[in-house]
């Protein structure tokens, strides 16, 4: 066997066991396929170092105790609130209105909204302009990454899912809720509601989901949190990460404001897979026999220049 193919099915072996370790982590998962072909397979070996290093349990739910530096926050979570509902009545928590939020593209359509107060390297403009007194108070906490006001409205909900990178966790405060057991989020299959003045921290990386099966709409405080590791190197490699994944990922609430390359890349390709897919979709009514034909010639297609990628 020579070298190049070594090295290639090393990569392959790699990702495939990596990717499987993800899947199989936890009670809840995702179909084995979508699972392949999910954004967060591309981060599966990085995921796995994480797990490997991680500072706090492999479990949904986290002890929100273990992070007294996020105390500031709950104990302060009327001023949040009074601030993130001043913009909700302003129109500010809203959609990405240039589908430029490659994160969470796929929430707007379920009538999910955001605004964002943070992103990993300062907070954006028009939140220190909008939201003063909550920045000052996201920002006195490092470990606070990233952050955002969140909406869902009455009668929505999300599919389930899992975030693509495991160097963070995820901290919610109940900011304006319905305060019933019928607003909820679904980790790993357990459930949590939110309630008014309520905090909750859980590994977002396990498959979850969301329903708000009220008639009003939910508000919260949503958070980035750096996950603690067990080995300082290992810290210092997931900061850098982290940052540049930040940079590329940065967000707007204003036109004005600086968009990551990521985000830019997103919203060219939506307006390019919006183009081709109004396209299929016609050809798929006026061919259905020849569509449903398609699909696993394409199938066999990939196989076939993976294979040519390993042995051509």
């Amino acid at each position: 066997m020579s070298f190049s193919l070594a090295a290639k099915l090393s990569v392959l072996l790699l990702f495939i066991g990596s990717t499987l370790y993800v899947h199989l982590r936890g009670k809840a998962r995702l179909p084995v396929l979508r699972q392949f072909v999910n954004h967060s397979a591309l981060f599966a070996p990085y995921n796995a170092l994480m797990y490997l290093f991680s500072g706090v349990p492999s479990k949904p739910y986290l002890d929100r105790s273990k992070f007294p530096e996020l105390d500031v926050l709950k104990d302060n979570w009327e001023v949040i609130r009074d601030e993130a509902m001043h913009l909700f009545d302003e129109g500010y928590i809203r959609a990405a209105e240039n589908n430029n939020d490659a994160g969470f593209g796929s929430f707007f359509k379920k009538g999910w909204k955001r605004f964002y107060l943070k992103w990993y390297d300062k907070p954006l403009p028009s939140a220190e302009q909008l939201c003063p007194k909550t920045v000052a108070l996201v920002s006195s906490i490092p470990n606070v990454k990233g952050a955002m006001f969140a909406l869902l409205p009455g009668g929505s909900h999300l599919n389930p899912h899992r975030d693509p990178f495991a160097g963070s966790l995820r901290y919610h405060l109940g900011l304006s809720t319905p305060n019933s057991d019928d607003c909820r989020i679904f980790v790993d299959g357990q459930i949590y509601a939110w309630r008014d003045g309520e905090d909750v921290m859980f590994d977002e990386t396990y498959v979850h989901w969301v329903k708000n099966e009220t008639e009003k709409t939910r508000v919260i405080l949503f958070c980035d949190i750096e996950r603690p590791l067990s080995n300082s190197l290992m810290t210092r490699i997931n900061r850098w990460i982290s940052a540049q994944l930040g940079r590329a990922t940065a967000p707007q609430n204003l036109d004005d404001e600086r968009v990551g390359g990521i985000n830019q890349i997103y919203a060219s390709s939506k307006r390019f897979s919006d183009s081709v897919s109004g396209v299929v979709k016609q050809w798929k009514r006026k061919h259905p026999k020849a569509y449903r034909v398609m699909r696993p010639v394409l199938a066999v297609l990939v196989l076939v220049l993976l294979w040519k990628w390993l042995f051509g």
